[in-house]
């Protein structure tokens, strides 16, 4: 932080320390727990024992703040020896009486020099391995007791170079000068201690209005121009014919006649993007962007509706109303604003007395709909409310069919297509009979299925498909990506995260015959059913932007949680195509499928952003053989790079977690292994740093960059701010 910065974080520490500390003006430590928010109260204890400088068993403002001063502004010296303290549990009772690890002394010599005194102890192995083990739960990390031994003594054989039994402080140092990173981490980690107050930024330009916004967005840009100008222009035309009937109505029929245009553009064909998708309109379609459009043109729908009801009830006045009537039905009857609303006296629509009616159940009909199909009710674990409500379509069409005489006309040719796709849907889904061979209930309850492939079903990695299971719920159909590669050629993989009411009940539906087995040795548990037991239709597959990865040339996969499984799917097909084959009478190899005119790819970077240790056991068996199958290193470097990320784990910028971490690294190079995940890529603490992660793949040159993601929409914003700063193509899943 600034000098700025600094004096505006130590003036909000003040404050928040008058509000805990109350009448007295001291801290105790339970109220020192609080404010520093510390899962393991190892740290919190350590910290208060080093900031109570009088050892009064509280700490008063002027302690807290000599202590926070030192540790901004103090040398890198007086930083380690605070660490040092921290990790020398017993070493406070090594201080002379009335000293201090933040006592300061006059430097003779230097008028008005200060130095600062520190105990002179040690950190023996017993000590250590308390550390870690406070680290470890600190971090949410779960290791047996054995590796816990292991990582202690990794760290003490590698600090203890005089092999005393001991650490001394100039060992720790020198350990510590092996890790620039952390070294690097050291000075800024005293400031997240405790929360600091927002820091006003520097404004920006808008992302909207920069130059690599508009480049990486040209074709969405180009297609919502076109949009918007075409209901412009329908709007206008429609409002002229009808200039006759005063502004309102004017406004009405604008907004009726673009309904009819953007009702029929609603339609989610999914088929006939699929299909588009392997075709030259993808270059110029943003066809990757359907489900955005999607919800743009719901939106939409919404404000004309609105619009174009409220001007229909505006111009109501029984005088006015009586004319138009005449124009449109020769009747001189004068009606009443509630039956004009509500009844079919009016006689108006296009089969007599329908408009009235019909509009009123449409506009509650589309409310219903916009309400369900919003991101909280979709996330918050009830997407079948979603699901039901959205069917509502059917009767939208059917009642806008009978409101306007004119729709038909817009609706015919879509509205075609659509049911050809239902049929066509629903005799493949039927084709065959499907069945769950198998299911594995991973760790945070997350179903794999494993179906019976039909013969016919060809896909592309990445693709998703539409799954009914009777036993779970008759009617309902939902979207899963398919997590197994292509060239697996008699079964499916489905990985299914328990996230709602339709997930909940799949998941204790098969965990329900193993309730009685004890808690299995093994935390993934397999399930063999009889088919009959566990029938399934599928309708797909549905393609989705990854289906591009094969046109890249430098592809960056991140995935987020159970965003992995379309990368699952990609991940096996490029080994598949990429591995090597050995001729039986000879040593010459060469590589299945190589000269494929798909694959373009010279590099993969694979990222895999975890919240516990746990989830990464959903995939660690393929992971773990994509890196047997790229053991040998290769001339121009490994062509797949794994890069795994556990969000609870401390970072490398606390002083909490600095001694684990170093730990980590050095038995993970002892044992060429990850001591949480098992595989040979050593798993990051925290989030990344998607600026560096993003300089470090420009500067491999490998050709253009498409980065593909699938997470959380809070995260794709992120990383698609990111990719527009380096200038590399972003593509979400979105299904």
């Amino acid at each position: 932080m600034s000098v700025d910065e600094d004096a505006r974080w130590l003036d909000w520490v003040t404050k928040q320390f008058e509000s805990i500390a109350g009448d007295d003006k001291e801290i105790d430590l339970e109220e020192f727990k609080t404010a520093l928010k510390v899962k393991e109260s190892f740290f919190a204890e350590r910290f208060f024992a080093l900031f109570d400088s009088d050892g009064s068993g509280s700490i008063s403002l002027d302690e807290l703040l000599k202590a926070l001063n030192l540790l901004i502004h103090g040398s890198e010296t007086d930083k380690l020896h605070f660490l040092f303290q921290v990790y020398d549990v017993d070493g406070m009772r090594s201080l002379p009486p009335n000293q201090h690890i933040f006592e300061e002394k006059e430097e003779s010599g230097i008028p008005g020099g200060k130095t600062h005194t520190y105990s002179s102890g040690s950190i023996d192995p017993d000590e250590l391995r308390t550390v870690l083990k406070s680290c470890l739960r600190e971090s949410a990390i779960s290791l047996p007791e054995e590796k816990l031994d292991d990582l202690t003594l990794a760290l003490f054989e590698s600090a203890d170079r005089d092999n005393s039994g001991s650490i001394t402080f100039e060992e720790l140092k020198a350990e510590l000068e092996k890790f620039p990173e952390v070294m690097e981490n050291l000075t800024i980690s005293a400031a997240n201690w405790l929360k600091p107050p927002n820091i006003d930024r520097k404004r920006q330009t808008p992302r909207y209005l920069t130059p690599a916004y508009w480049h990486n967005n040209s074709r969405k840009l180009l297609f919502l121009c076109c949009y918007v100008c075409l209901n412009i222009l329908l709007f206008t035309l429609a409002a002229l014919k009808h200039t006759a009937y005063g502004i309102w109505i004017m406004i009405a029929k604008g907004c009726g006649q673009c309904l009819n245009f953007n009702c029929a553009l609603v339609l989610m064909l999914r088929r006939c993007l699929t299909w588009l998708r392997a075709t030259w309109v993808v270059r110029i379609l943003p066809l990757d962007q359907y489900v955005i459009l999607h919800h743009l043109v719901g939106y939409a729908i919404f404000g004309f509706t609105v619009v174009h009801t409220a001007a229909h009830v505006t111009n109501f006045e029984p005088i006015h109303f009586c004319i138009l009537v005449m124009a449109y039905c020769c009747t001189s009857f004068i009606f009443q604003f509630w039956e004009y609303l509500l009844t079919t006296r009016p006689g108006i629509g296009w089969i007599s007395g329908t408009a009235s009616i019909t509009g009123v159940i449409l506009q509650l009909l589309i409310i219903l709909m916009l309400v369900c199909s919003s991101t909280f009710v979709r996330r918050s674990g009830h997407f079948e409310i979603f699901y039901w409500t959205h069917l509502s379509y059917i009767w939208v069409w059917l009642l806008l069919i009978l409101h306007c005489p004119n729709f038909w006309k817009w609706f015919v040719v879509p509205g075609v297509i659509f049911l050809l796709e239902k049929i066509v849907g629903l005799a493949v889904s039927r084709i065959g009979g499907l069945y769950i061979v198998e299911v594995n209930l991973l760790p945070s309850k997350v179903t794999h299925l494993v179906i019976k492939r039909p013969q016919f079903f060809h896909f592309k990695p990445g693709d998703y498909v539409y799954i009914n299971i009777p036993v779970i719920a008759k009617y309902e159909w939902h979207p899963f990506t398919i997590s197994s590669a292509p060239e697996q050629q008699d079964t499916l993989w489905l990985h299914i995260r328990s996230l709602g009411q339709w997930t909940n009940r799949l998941y204790e539906h098969f965990r329900r015959p193993q309730v009685m087995i004890p808690e299995a040795k093994r935390l993934t548990k397999s399930l063999q059913n009889k088919p009959k037991q566990s029938q399934c239709y599928v309708d797909g597959p549905y393609g989705t932007p990854t289906r591009r990865i094969f046109t890249s040339e430098h592809a960056v996969l991140i995935g987020a949680g159970i965003g992995i499984t379309p990368f699952a799917s990609i991940l096996q097909s490029i080994m598949y195509r990429m591995r090597k084959q050995n001729c039986p009478n000879c040593n010459y190899s060469w590589c299945e499928n190589l000269k494929d005119h798909e694959m373009n790819l010279r590099k993969v970077d694979f990222i895999w952003i975890n919240r516990d240790q746990k989830s990464f056991e959903w995939f660690v068996s393929l992971l773990t053989k994509l890196e047997m199958d790229q053991a040998d290193e290769e001339p121009e470097g490994r062509f797949l790079e794994m890069h795994m990320y556990m969000t609870s784990a401390l970072s490398k910028n606390d002083m909490k977690a600095i001694g684990l971490q170093m730990a980590l690294d050095l038995l993970a190079k002892k044992e060429k292994r990850d001591s949480i995940t098992g595989l040979r890529t050593r798993t990051q603490p925290g989030r990344p740093d998607w600026s560096k992660v993003f300089q470090k793949v420009a500067e491999e040159k490998k050709g253009k960059v498409h980065v593909f993601f699938c997470g959380s929409p809070a995260l794709a914003k992120v990383i698609k701010a990111q990719c527009e700063q380096f200038g590399f193509k972003f593509y979400k899943e979105n299904f």
